[in-house]
């Protein structure tokens, strides 16, 4: 579908309440397929390629934020006309997923989140610095990892040395995500973060939470959860790898529920 900012791809499967699936990250609605092959039983499921993402168009000028892929967001599910709707949505989508229930409540009968993106916390900005080099190709740190290679070879770091320089091409891979997460001012960043509007969030929320958790995963659902305390904090066996497919009968009552909900008087 073209849009005012780009052409926006996504999947489509199933008949029934409308539930919309965003992406995390370091990934693109493929992500979604074996939950969208299961719940499209009983559920009309869509999940697009956020902008920038996957199949749908990168961004020639201008910035990519959390604000743009809002507003691509409602003007693709406008469209469509497909609200209200469930929002199911990992890291960076539980954050495009969030600014958009608070934007448009009216349209959202609920969210469904696990790891959310866009909550300060110390811990979160070391994170930040971290990750920034790995994210630009211009960094001091990569080009000296660069050049002391063979001196890290030497000490036999080969496997170290193999192992981030994966990682650098992994997250260098998703541009968008390294744009938008990584490489804008910190001001901007801050304009967008969730810990002060979280408080007006009105709607239900499931925040899933898996047993083996990483240490961000964990820091930001328990955030997210201190900061929306009617939301329903559900914890699952295993690790992030296997989070949302163990709650697939959890998701359909949720999902149900707010479809009901959403036709009521």
């Amino acid at each position: 579908m073209r849009l005012t900012q780009g052409t926006m791809f996504w999947r489509e499967v199933g008949r029934g309440p409308t539930l919309v699936f965003l992406h995390g990250s370091w990934q693109d609605s493929s992500q979604w397929v074996p939950l969208m092959e299961q719940l499209g039983q009983q559920f009309h499921c869509l999940a697009p390629d956020l902008l920038g993402f996957g199949e749908s168009s990168r961004l020639l000028k201008g910035t990519y934020s959390v604000d743009l892929e809002v507003t691509c967001l409602a003007e693709y599910l406008a469209n469509i006309r497909a609200h209200p709707h469930i929002l199911i949505a990992d890291s960076l989508g539980a954050w495009v997923a969030t600014r958009y229930s608070l934007r448009h409540p009216e349209r959202v009968r609920g969210l469904v989140l696990m790891a959310p993106e866009g909550l300060a916390h110390p811990t979160f900005d070391e994170r930040w610095q971290k990750m920034r080099w790995l994210a630009s190709p211009w960094a001091i740190r990569g080009w000296g990892l660069w050049l002391a290679a063979p001196l890290i070879r030497l000490l036999k770091g080969d496997r170290w040395l193999q192992k981030v320089r994966q990682r650098q091409k992994e997250t260098r891979d998703y541009q968008a995500a390294c744009k938008l997460l990584f490489q804008r001012h910190r001001v901007a960043l801050r304009a967008e973060q969730l810990n002060e509007v979280l408080p007006d969030l009105q709607l239900p929320v499931l925040l899933l939470h898996p047993e083996q958790a990483s240490r961000y995963t964990h820091l930001a659902n328990t955030l997210f959860h201190e900061l929306v305390p009617e939301a329903q904090f559900l914890t699952i066996p295993g690790n992030e790898a296997t989070a949302w497919q163990m709650t697939t009968e959890k998701i359909q009552v949720f999902a149900k529920a707010g479809a009901m909900d959403s036709i009521s008087p």
